[in-house]
This record gives C-alpha cells, structure tokens and sequence, in this order.
C-alpha cells in the first residue's frame, strides 16, 4: 500500500503507475476525498478545541453558582455537529480506504514500461541448449511412459489440472525439495520455516493478493480462510504488525509449501501436462531488509535463486518483467525461465521480486534502527528457490536419452539414489 502523503504529493508519479500497470484506481477522485477530508477534519477539531473551552467556562460558573443553562444548550448544538462530523470523517476515510487499496506500487525507474509480457527485457542467458540427434519428448509423454505422472488419476481424483506423481516421479520431486531448503540452509543463509498452508484474509491482503486475486484463491468460505497460493503469503505474514530490532535484519526465511491456485484467468492457455496446474509444490525465499540495502539484496535474490539451475546443470534466461507485466504489489521483478527441450519453451521457475515497502504498509511490519529509535517499514523481497513443476519439466525433457530414459542431475544423485530415471511401469 503507499502511504498516502506520497501519492497527495506525487499525483503523476502515482496515476503513471496505475497506467503502466494496466490498473484502475482513480487518483483523481482519491485526491478529490483527500481533501474534503482534510477540511473535515479541521472543522471538528475547531467545533472540539470550542467544546472543551465552553466546557471549562461552564464547569466555572457552575463552581460560582450561575446560570449556565444557555451555554449547556449551545454546547449540545456543537456536540450534535461534532458527531455529524465524526460520521462524515468515517465515511470519507472508508471511501477513500477502498480506493488506497487498488493503487499498485510505483515501478522501479529500471522496470520497462510497457503493457504486457512482450515488452519483457532478456538481460542474461546461461547454458547451451544442446541439439539432440534425435526428436525429444515432451515430459508428459516421458513421464506416463516411465510410471513418473499420473495425469488421467490426478483428474479422476480432484478434476483437471491436478497431477499425480508416483514411484521415482514422486521421488524426484521430494529430492528437489530437499536438495533446494538444504542448499538454502547450509550454503545460503536463509532460516528454515514450515508454515501452515492455510491463511487469515489479512495475511492474504498484507501480500497483495487480495482484493485483486481473490478469484484465483481457492477460499473456504465458512471460515474465512485461504489455501495458499505461495510461501511468500505465511512467510511475510510471520511478522505482521511487529517491530523488528534493526540489528536483527536482514531476516531470510525459506520454506517448502504446495501451492493452491484456481487460474480463474488462464483456461486454455498452457494446460498440458505439469505447466499449469491447480497444485503444485514450490520452495520460497522471503527476505526482510533495511531500505538502503533493499537493491543490493534484490540482486543476491536473484543469485540465490540463479546458483540452483546452474547446479542442476539447466538452462535459463532471466527477464526484467515490463510494467504491464509486473505483479501489483512489485516495484521489480526478474523471472527465470528455464528451456525445455520437449516443447520447446521457455517455462518460468521463479520470480525474484522487491516491494519496497508496500507488503509492509500493508502488513503493518516495522524495524527500528536503535531501541529509541522512530519505527521505519522494513523492506521485503521474495523469490521461487524453485518452483517444482517446471524444473520438474526441465529435468525431464531436457536430460532424456535416445534410450527414453532420464539421467539424473549430479547434484541430485545422492538425493535420489540412482544416476539415471528407468521407471517403473506398474499400476
């Protein structure tokens, strides 16, 4: 959320913002309310500052005996306006409130602009893509061949766009968890968290998936509660309405989750096999930071998150996300895309994004830099260390042999207790 002092003093930095992003909050009407709002605000603490005055002269003449019936009455009058006020106060602040929370974060100066994913800048590659001597593939096919996927029980057990993954398929997913939190852990610095798996609406909104996403949640309306479609939600959430000490940051979580999404939005598009699908298992990092290093920690995301497809030997780009295809809540984002031999595509594995302040302001999270010190936002980061699937995919398809086998990673071979994927054809 941004405060609204900024947007008041910035109006076309702000409406740039909601225009780039393809938002639509009115600006306009909001600065509109700002000030009637402001003006009611001075009017009540006049007619207030005038009560208590009137008051104090009342509680003297009654002290002296006088009559004090004309200034009582006057004081009901003003008593009467003040709660007129205080009721048009509250039904501007609340007006003013559900506009504050559709305005998208400002995008970073570095963000291209422009209104969807084709104005994505490429700004690094790693890897070669090899060319097979022979037709590769898809990991769908791959998978059913070699007992790795289950796509037709996934659907008969939860409808479509859910998967099964069985025997060493399932195997490999739980080594790539494990290989990703330990490498976190043990080489990277993060702090392991497990988290529930179901959220509060506020939690929900603190990141800035609700109201915009609410569609795409999966809810369970009795309680008023949420299946998480990230770690980023719970992980942020962990320290909502705290102040951090300032020597304890930065803090980096890490945590393994699956992840529920409806993609309400996305019927038709991609949906073949693990690319898009309702569950899948994610690993995250989030990180609480300093302002002032809130950039620099941006970039060790993003290395963070580069180090493990460069281990499991995969290829990939990294794009600065175009303001039409920024997130609401992000000032920038990288994604990682990583090449898929089999259908030959780039697939996204992770999202590496700063919020500046806005989750926190949302979350109401704060640091302070010495114990007298005037509580600050904290910064927050979050980024996919990876999101299962698509790696998932990537192995697949592109580490298959001609043999339509599937030769395990190296990094993965202890993990998964075979150097090569044979599978197994039963049940």
């Amino acid at each position: 959320m941004l405060d609204l002092k900024f947007i008041r003093e910035n109006p076309d930095l702000v409406k740039n913002a909601v225009k780039n992003k393809n938002e639509k909050a009115d600006i306009d009407k909001l600065l509109v309310m700002d000030e009637k709002w402001r003006q009611l605000i001075k009017e009540t603490e006049k007619l207030k500052r005038l009560r208590n005055q009137v008051s104090a002269e009342i509680n003297q003449l009654k002290k002296q005996k006088k009559q004090a019936a004309e200034k009582i009455a006057e004081m009901r009058k003003v008593s009467e306006k003040i709660k007129i006020l205080d009721e048009k106060l509250r039904n501007t602040q609340k007006a003013m409130y559900d506009i504050l929370i559709w305005v998208p974060n400002i995008p970073h100066p570095s963000v291209p602009v422009g209104p969807d994913e084709s104005f994505n800048q490429e700004i690094k590659r790693w890897g070669e893509i090899e060319k097979l001597d022979f037709k590769p593939k898809t990991h769908w096919e791959l998978g059913t061949e070699l007992g790795l996927l289950d796509l037709e029980r996934g659907s008969k057990l939860s409808g479509s766009n859910f998967i099964v993954f069985k025997g060493m398929g399932a195997h490999l997913e739980r080594a790539l968890i494990n290989f990703f939190l330990d490498y976190h852990t043990q080489k990277q610095g993060y702090k392991e968290i497990a988290p529930p798996f179901i959220v509060r609406r506020e939690d929900m909104f603190g990141t800035g998936q609700i109201p915009k996403l609410e569609d795409d949640m999966y809810h369970i309306e009795q309680d008023d509660l949420f299946l998480i479609p990230t770690a980023e939600v719970p992980l942020t959430n962990l320290h909502k309405d705290e102040i951090l000490k300032g020597e304890d940051l930065p803090l980096c979580y890490t945590a393994y989750t699956p992840c529920f999404r409806r993609e309400a939005g996305s019927y038709g598009r991609d949906t073949r096999g693990l690319i898009r699908i309702h569950q899948f298992d994610k690993v995250e990092m989030v990180k609480f930071v300093k302002p002032e290093t809130s950039w620099d920690e941006h970039e060790k995301l993003l290395r963070d998150a580069e180090e493990l497809l460069q281990l499991l030997g995969l290829p990939y780009r990294v794009l600065n996300l175009a303001t039409g295809d920024l997130s609401f809540a992000a000032a920038k984002c990288y994604d990682l895309e990583v090449w898929a031999q089999g259908i030959g595509k780039w697939l996204e594995v992770s999202s590496v994004s700063n919020f500046v302040d806005f989750q926190a302001r949302r979350a109401n999270i704060r640091f302070r830099r010495t114990p007298d010190a005037k509580p600050e936002f904290v910064h927050t980061l979050n980024g996919s260390g990876l999101a299962l699937p698509r790696t998932v995919i990537a192995i697949l398809e592109n580490y298959q042999t001609d043999e339509g086998t599937i030769v395990v990673p190296e990094v993965l071979r202890d993990y998964v207790g075979a150097s090569v994927l044979k599978g197994d054809t039963t049940h």
